[in-house]
């Protein structure tokens, strides 16, 4: 019998930035955790980034990383996001799924990065096997969807009963991530259990853009100005007058 992905290998990745732009914003913190099986101890890789601009205080209030800290001991961002890539990867080639929370944010912000440092995407930098991404924002959402309040990580791990040590740090949060997709997994088994961790990825897709679209409503409702992406799970790059970049696209605006 085949291994469900709950109970399998599964990785999780998390970043800490600039700010909350994908599109400007830069890496200052990354982790990737790998764990075996459920219970086993996780091994963890850490990166620490100098992002070439200031950490505003805002963000530095948040994670706690200062200029000073990434000056004396981060490294080169061209060779971190390089790093990062090569790492996501290996975990692509070997089929084994990847847990990202609110996954268009944390993917997107390294595509950018990759594409300011190393003139190349996201998906040319990890190369022909794809990620299966399991974000536990989508999942959560999907299997329990009228439930009220806020569904950050830290909800969701006051949710489902998983211990979150250190908010903030991309270890901590990834591991948090990580055990918060397992607890799903095994709760919700008529829900997602018939599912593989690719079949699950292309679902996904189609669940976050219901969400949004149900967002994007409340927001329309409410008179706001906010625009929801229904892109998951990254955000495509976009030309200057804000439609996508194809090679079919011809726009003068610059993008």
């Amino acid at each position: 019998m085949q291994q469900h992905w709950s109970t399998g290998p599964l990785a999780s990745f998390d970043t800490e930035t600039t700010g909350v732009d994908v599109e400007t914003d830069r890496i200052v913190s990354a982790a990737l955790v790998v764990q075996s099986a459920p219970g086993t101890a996780p091994v963890a890789t850490g990166w620490l980034a100098d992002p070439g601009v200031p950490i505003p205080d805002g963000a530095r209030a948040v994670h706690g990383i200062s200029d000073e800290t990434v000056r004396a001991h981060g490294r080169p961002a061209a060779v971190v996001v390089a790093e990062i890539a090569a790492a996501l990867a290996g975990q692509a080639r070997a089929g084994r799924p990847l847990v990202v929370m609110n996954a268009p944010y944390d993917l997107t912000l390294l595509d950018r990065e990759l594409r300011r440092h190393r003139g190349v995407s996201l998906a040319e930098a990890t190369g022909p096997a794809p990620l299966l991404v399991l974000d536990p924002r989508v999942l959560d959402k999907y299997v329990d969807r009228y439930r009220r309040g806020r569904r950050t990580l830290t909800d969701l791990c006051a949710h489902y009963g998983v211990e979150l040590t250190g908010a903030h740090d991309a270890g901590a949060d990834a591991t948090a991530a990580l055990e918060v997709v397992r607890t799903i997994g095994a709760r919700y088994p008529g829900a997602l259990g018939g599912l593989t961790a690719a079949e699950l990825h292309l679902r996904q897709a189609v669940w976050h853009a219901a969400q949004a679209r149900g967002l994007q409503a409340w927001f329309d409702r409410s008179g706001a100005d906010e625009r929801v992406d229904l892109s998951w799970p990254l955000r495509p790059v976009r030309c200057g007058c804000g439609r996508r970049l194809s090679p079919e696209h011809e726009c003068e605006v610059a993008a």
